[in-house]
């Protein structure tokens, strides 16, 4: 989707939303799963856009 890409067409970031680990847990049969999130902190490395080209 256009929205979500750069102008040379490559993806966009959206870290403040997405920086993060998960994992769903199994609660059984009847029970709706947990989904436990972790955010991820970068002491030495900036988080930035790459380019692969």
């Amino acid at each position: 989707r256009e929205e979500y890409q750069t102008p040379e067409g490559e993806a966009l970031r959206n870290d403040e939303e997405y920086s993060y680990v998960a994992a769903w847990q199994y609660a059984g049969d009847d029970q709706t799963p947990l989904l436990h999130k972790e955010q991820l902190t970068f002491e030495t490395v900036k988080l930035a856009t790459r380019s692969y080209k």
